[in-house]
């Protein structure tokens, strides 16, 4: 099978990979792709560049590479749009989901709550899961291009859904609360056998801070907060960073 015809694939398949294309130095013109199964097409390609494929599938970006010998190498991300998974559909759910459709992303909501968990009031989710917490995860599976974020503000819900996103690959785990709440749900969480490492994990309160108000702005707080550490940024004021403030990428 040609390299193009695999990648022609991907987009129906789900799969995520990376092509690697060298685009300055010695062997510029190799290509190969490598998918998350483990399958490798093309080549040419130096094993610098090729080696950061683990990083580069879970950062889900673009990147061009810059390798010793004054060799470049495109890293070109390919997969289905990241997910974010709220638990809860309390209005401020309707506002995350609506501000994560705009980037693109696939919106999910769960609730065990029938009344409240309905297309009328969750109309921006692609999905909706009426289950509890633990069903909720087990039936969507988070992987590492999933957020989880956690909206209940009812500890018979909050503690089962953080549990189980704990134990699963999200690259983003959230919680709303007061800093009293989230103290206390620590404590829970320890008394239930969480692991201090793995509550590190929580972001809760989860947002940054921007001073938000309104469930828009909380959403929007979230979010952000979501993109940055899905880009492993402090999330900071830019004039403050000393990073480049776009990741290079051509």
């Amino acid at each position: 099978m040609s390299l193009l015809h695999r990648l022609s694939e991907l987009r129906d398949s789900g799969e995520r990979g990376v092509l690697f294309t060298v685009v300055e130095g010695e062997g510029i013109g190799g290509k190969e792709l490598i998918l998350e199964s483990g399958e490798r097409l093309g080549g040419g390609v130096p094993g610098d560049a090729t080696g950061q494929f683990p990083e580069l599938v879970r950062r889900g970006r673009n990147r061009l590479l810059s390798l010793d010998g004054d060799v470049k190498v495109f890293a070109e991300w390919y997969g289905p749009p990241p997910r974010i998974f709220v638990y809860g559909a309390v209005d401020t759910a309707e506002a995350l989901c609506r501000a994560a459709k705009l980037l693109g992303w696939t919106a999910i909501v769960g609730d065990a709550r029938g009344m409240f968990l309905t297309p009328e009031r969750m109309p921006s989710a692609d999905i909706l899961i009426q289950k509890w917490p633990e069903e909720a995860i087990a039936e969507l599976e988070p992987d590492h291009q999933t957020a989880v974020v956690v909206l209940t503000h009812d500890d018979k819900f909050d503690e089962p859904a953080l549990k189980a996103a704990l134990a699963s690959e999200a690259f983003y785990v959230g919680a709303l609360g007061s800093r009293r709440t989230t103290e206390r749900r620590r404590g829970r969480l320890l008394e239930a056998g969480v692991a201090e490492e793995q509550l590190a994990r929580i972001m809760g309160p989860c947002g940054l801070d921007i001073g938000a108000d309104t469930q828009e702005e909380t959403a929007l707080a979230i979010l952000a907060e979501i993109l940055a550490v899905r880009a492993g940024r402090g999330g900071g004021p830019l004039r403050e960073s000393k990073n480049r403030i776009h990741v290079e990428v051509a």
